[in-house]
């Protein structure tokens, strides 16, 4: 089981930056690929990014290249979400997930857990 908590939202500029942290329970966590998903009002969840267990590899969604950044500090049972140079689009509640899977997935039914999510609002 493992439960994750979302924190660093807020709003900003068109430009700006912010940092998200997501912060997971368990002792397992480092057996975890985890995951960013967004969800704007009205639209479906969407991948953002996503690390294996080591921090190794991640994968970005093609909106977000270039701009955001995934991380982990497993020491700290903790990922991240830098993101930079954000614009209205990037306008959504963020969550973060956990999934048991091997492999880095863009499908939010490979996600076996998740966190009650974070307001991002970026003003234009």
């Amino acid at each position: 089981q493992v439960q994750l908590v979302e924190s660093g939202g807020g709003l900003v500029q068109a430009g700006g930056s912010l940092r998200l942290s997501c912060a997971a329970s368990g002792r397992t966590f480092s057996r975890y690929v985890m995951g960013w998903f967004r969800q704007a009002p009205g639209k479906e969840r969407e991948f953002v990014a996503a690390i294996n267990w080591s921090g190794g590899s991640t994968y970005k969604s093609d909106s977000v290249k270039g701009r955001f950044t995934i991380s982990r500090d497993n020491a700290k049972n903790t990922i991240y979400l830098q993101m930079n140079s954000l614009n209205p689009e990037d306008t959504a509640v963020y969550y973060c997930a956990a999934s048991a899977s091997a492999y880095i997935s863009t499908r939010y039914s490979n996600y076996d857990y998740w966190g009650q999510g974070t307001q991002v609002t970026v003003s234009s």
